[in-house]
């Protein structure tokens, strides 16, 4: 049983390896962009930022809104507070150009999916071309809207994915969400750029307004908890094959806050995986699965091999075994660095990644718990539970 479990590892492993080769290429692939000289802005856009008790970082998300080399008049910020019982709503109405609408004035009665909710709420009062989604606590650079509006006249882009990082590593816990996060980048720059298109994030994303109106939002989708990002980016992809874009930029990064504690991030991890079963395009099903099982598969083997060997006296089968099993651990943390290695580059966190191969074996059980859990479990967020 043992020796049948490594093949399959070994299996799984060459296969996440092809694949980590092949989104390395195409993240290198992907030509970076920066604003033609002398291009001026003419196009109004739309930032709807939904907000649920953030009152410690509305404020500095905002201030680096408005800070935007980009002019006052073709820019429309929009906050939905989404029943905040903090001060939330207090401290968005100290910044007069900003519109705050309240969505328990336009919700009567608990739904599934407040975010979707608040951003379709939003864009009945939107007037921009194109409508810029991200939260409440992320911070963005000052080129940050000049910079996705030139890609998106350049590429007559209907959706624009855009990277997003974050902004602490003080801790080894805040180190291993950010690996574990910049890997998600790398990879969802790498398939979007190859039309796989099987990850995005609403921290930084953007679309056109008419796109929106015509896969008539979030209808059909608004039963699901999450994917007010990538089922969106799905929607629109088939009513619009081949414009949706990934923008390589610095100017674009947005920064956000890892989780504060283990229970957020699991409860984060798991709200994004709920929405696994949900994709159209088998292609990234079946990734996915591969993910999954090559993750449990090297979670199993070792403990299959101490519930059968519990003195702790392996044979020499069950040792060779062992270190089969610590090689192919081996191979897919090199194969991981080297795939990470130009992602983190382009992110300037080089330096972040001698701490990979101690986050390994925490990703391995996170990935295995989370994943699980999205399909069979519930979640806490923001103070609700999740079926």
């Amino acid at each position: 049983m043992q020796l049948i479990l490594l093949l399959v590892i070994f299996v799984l492993q060459l296969a996440y390896s092809g694949l980590l080769l092949y989104y390395r290429s195409s993240w290198l692939a992907i030509p970076s962009y920066s604003i033609p000289a002398g291009e001026l802005p003419a196009t109004r856009v739309t930032i709807i930022i939904p907000a649920r008790n953030e009152e410690a970082n509305i404020i500095d998300c905002l201030t680096s809104i408005l800070r935007q080399d980009y002019p006052s008049d073709l820019l429309q910020v929009i906050v939905v507070d989404d029943h905040s019982t903090d001060n939330t709503i207090s401290m968005v109405e100290k910044f007069p150009l900003v519109m705050l609408v309240k969505l328990s004035d336009h919700v009567r009665g608990p739904i599934n999916s407040y975010k979707k909710k608040a951003i379709e709420t939003a864009l009945a009062f939107s007037t921009g071309e194109i409508i810029i989604s991200t939260d409440a606590d992320c911070i963005v650079n000052s080129l940050w809207i000049r910079t996705l509006v030139s890609f998106y006249s350049a590429r007559n882009a209907k959706f624009i994915v855009m990277p997003v990082c974050f902004s602490t590593d003080r801790t080894f816990f805040n180190k291993f969400q950010e690996l574990d996060f910049m890997s998600l980048q790398g990879i969802t720059g790498a398939a979007v750029s190859r039309k796989s298109l099987n990850m995005c994030n609403g921290a930084n994303m953007a679309y056109s307004a008419e796109a929106f109106k015509k896969v008539e939002g979030f209808k059909n989708i608004d039963h699901i908890a999450s994917g007010d990002d990538m089922l969106l980016m799905q929607k629109i992809s088939m009513a619009f094959p081949g414009e949706v874009h990934f923008l390589k930029s610095k100017e674009v990064i947005v920064r956000t806050k890892p989780m504060g504690n283990l229970s957020g991030f699991i409860n984060q991890r798991i709200r994004w995986a709920s929405k696994a079963d949900q994709y159209t395009d088998q292609r990234i099903t079946a990734v996915l699965m591969v993910v999954y099982l090559l993750n449990f598969s090297l979670l199993l083997l070792p403990v299959f091999l101490i519930f059968r060997n519990s003195t702790y006296n392996f044979g020499s089968f069950h040792l060779a075994v062992f270190q089969g099993w610590l090689l192919l651990l081996a191979l897919k943390t090199i194969t991981e660095l080297y795939f990470l290695f130009p992602v983190a580059t382009f992110f300037g966190r080089k330096k972040l990644l001698v701490w990979f191969p101690f986050a390994q074996p925490f990703h391995i059980l996170y990935t295995v718990i989370a994943g699980w859990l999205g399909k069979f479990g519930k979640y806490q967020w923001k103070g609700r539970t999740v079926k």
